[in-house]
């Protein structure tokens, strides 16, 4: 509350005692250790009183729950911290952290493995199902195709139409032999 330091005390304590005198020092003390006491259960009182009123009015309801929701806890940030401090205490030279890299690598590898597996088990049946699926539509149709014939009545087959030749380009005559160009300094 004040900032009195021992220093400061003890010229007080000085000043005192050259005023007041050393008889009456003792009953000057006690009369302001007494003021200070009903000063202090004065204050007392008053903070109970405040506090009584505002439990009363619901205040302290309030206000814890407003403390619970502003919280580290309910806003997720406990699990934060304690990965971030995880994280800067963390190590990768340890040899457990070295192990727990390695299951963790192991672990993903086993899951690559176990999906491609998958994957190649669904493909498989899903080739399977296509063939199925092409096998029953060429067997309608070879079931289909005699009785169509059957029903159809014979022809005679149309003889082949000739492939149209065509006639070979005439071949192109050579560019004659270009005249070699005669310089400015020459006379033609």
């Amino acid at each position: 509350m004040f900032d009195i330091g021992w220093t400061e005390l003890l010229v007080i304590g000085i000043v005192a005692l050259i005023v007041v005198g050393p008889k009456d020092l003792p009953g000057m003390f006690r009369t302001l250790g007494r003021f200070t006491g009903k000063a202090k259960a004065m204050a007392r009182d008053f903070q109970s009183a405040m506090n009584d009123a505002a439990d009363s009015a619901g205040v302290k309801d309030v206000a814890d729950d407003l403390k619970n929701v502003t919280s580290k806890k309910s806003l997720g940030l406990d699990a934060l911290d304690e990965v971030a401090t995880k994280f800067e205490n963390w190590d990768p030279m340890t040899p457990e952290a070295q192990a727990k890299a390695a299951e963790t690598k192991a672990a993903e590898k086993a899951k690559k493995a176990a999906l491609v597996k998958e994957r190649t088990e669904a493909a498989k049946k899903m080739h399977a199902a296509t063939a199925k699926a092409k096998e029953g539509k060429t067997a309608a149709k070879s079931a289909a195709k005699p009785k169509a014939k059957a029903a159809a009545k014979p022809e005679a087959k149309a003889p082949a139409k000739p492939k149209a030749v065509k006639p070979k380009a005439a071949a192109k005559p050579k560019p004659k032999a270009a005249k070699p160009k005669a310089k400015s300094g020459d006379k033609a």
